[in-house]
């Protein structure tokens, strides 16, 4: 659907349609997000037949995870330029094609090219836009919407594992890959639902630029006058700058490591089949956590605090990882998947909800492109590291000690970097305070910027006077 046939203008209406969009998201995430967490089923049969050691093998999952991340912002150029449903019915071929050719490699190689790169492609495809889209029809309601279309990604996991488990010993690798093939396509479907909104901020951007290039015209006026006044304009220019890239920061150093937890749970005596209910057990408590975490944080009590509650997310999942190495049985693992899986799905719920509140609705898509994009270099070569540490030390508690730490480290530097802008937003706002009673900083969100309030021509010239007396 080109973009002239887009829906009217409107503010978000927080339901109607939009819950159809939440389903296709919904679906997208079961088809990309799950499938890709059920390829650690494929690792040990991988590792046999191909007689590979786990760093090499690693590879597969890194591959499709890394490519899905690193071409997330061409998902979103490709829905910007042409629509959301045009992208995700491309990627669906596309990862459709990989899992497909796939099922008849010969080598780690074929299946790096197939199940790695063209499937990792077109699952970049899919995921990024449909995210955006839920942005785009939800306002009040947008973390409950969020949290109901993430949680796909744990339904899909708690229904896949234990099948494709035993599509693995009906039909070997092969056949459950051919299988999984078919079932991806259905991505196609989810790309029909994606029906293009516009905004009514979408259309008042222009405008908006306009004032803003105005203000930073009055500030370059009045700074001729003072030098003060030139300090207090280009605080407010860093502000601004801040405010615009300050979401590259959601990018943390969080290291994926879901493909060890069935190769862990096997080599401490779990058998295959309970290995793959942890995994569904991990993928039913991360839906309870996407959509409880996601209402909890829509409450008037929370709302004003979703960045906290993504860094406390966060900050437990690295704290679960350095408790795993100490679980060496069933009933120890089992607390595990439910703890591990609640956080990660509370933080992977808040991604796009605070992702939004940094940026807006109308960049949502490409941001959400570059936030993911920046994912891609742990997600390469997190399992790999992972993987050479377990070949190197013969045990898997280096992986999970480092991944646990990478974690923590990341919250407890967002949560720093947060505190550093609270404090220039502060300082800006006492320096606003002291230039002039009729210059009034405004705040939307963290952005912070100045505007004179009904100031005529005449006015502004008076305000420069003044300041210049001032100084």
């Amino acid at each position: 659907m080109a973009k002239g046939t887009r829906v009217r203008s409107t503010s978000p209406p927080d339901g109607g349609w939009g819950w159809m969009i939440v389903a296709g998201c919904f679906l997208v995430t079961i088809c990309t997000r799950a499938v890709t967490r059920c390829i650690s089923i494929f690792f040990v049969e991988f590792q046999s037949y191909f007689t590979q050691d786990y760093a090499q093998t690693a590879w597969i999952h890194s591959i499709v995870d890394c490519v899905t991340m690193l071409c997330a912002p061409l998902g979103s150029v490709v829905s910007n330029h042409l629509s959301c449903q045009v992208g995700i019915m491309l990627g669906g071929l596309l990862a459709s094609t990989g899992l497909i050719l796939g099922s008849f490699a010969t080598s780690l190689k074929h299946l790096y090219l197939t199940l790695g790169v063209l499937t990792g492609l077109g699952f970049a495809l899919c995921y990024s836009p449909a995210i955006a889209m839920v942005g785009k029809y939800f306002s009040r309601r947008k973390a409950l919407a969020y949290g109901i279309a993430m949680s796909g990604s744990g339904i899909g996991t708690f229904i896949l594992a234990p099948v494709v488990q035993l599509l693995i010993e009906q039909f070997s690798w092969r056949g459950a890959l051919l299988i999984l093939g078919g079932f991806v396509l259905n991505l196609c479907v989810c790309g029909a639902l994606m029906r293009p909104i516009t905004l009514k901020e979408d259309q008042t951007t222009p405008e908006q630029n306009h004032v803003c290039r105005t203000e930073k015209q009055d500030f370059k006026r009045v700074s001729l006058c003072s030098t003060w006044t030139k300090k207090w304009g280009q605080t407010c220019l860093c502000c601004s700058l801040q405010q615009e890239y300050s979401f590259l920061l959601m990018s943390d150093f969080v290291v994926p490591l879901f493909v060890y937890l069935v190769p862990y749970a096997l080599s401490v005596g779990v058998s295959h089949q309970q290995a793959a209910f942890l995994m569904s057990i991990l993928g039913v408590i991360d839906i309870v956590g996407n959509i409880t975490f996601g209402w909890l944080t829509d409450r008037r009590c929370l709302k004003n605090y979703q960045y906290v509650c993504y860094l406390f997310a966060v900050g437990l999942d690295g704290l679960c990882y350095l408790c795993l190495p100490m679980l060496q049985s069933l009933p120890l693992l089992v607390p595990f998947s439910c703890t591990f899986g609640y956080f990660d799905g509370a933080y992977v719920t808040l991604i796009p909800v605070v992702t939004a509140e940094i940026v807006g609705t109308t960049s949502l898509s490409s941001a959400l492109g570059v936030v993911y994009f920046l994912h891609a270099v742990p997600y390469l070569v997190s399992p790999p590291i992972a993987g050479w540490l377990v070949d190197t030390t013969g045990s898997y508690t280096a992986a999970f000690l480092l991944c646990g730490f990478s974690m923590i480290f990341s919250s407890v530097l967002l949560g720093f970097a947060r505190l550093v802008k609270k404090m220039k937003k502060t300082q800006l706002r006492f320096l606003a305070k002291e230039s002039d009673p009729k210059l009034q900083l405004w705040t939307n969100g963290s952005v912070a910027y100045s505007v004179a309030r009904e100031l005529d021509h005449k006015d502004e010239q008076s305000v420069a006077l003044a300041l210049c007396n001032i100084s």
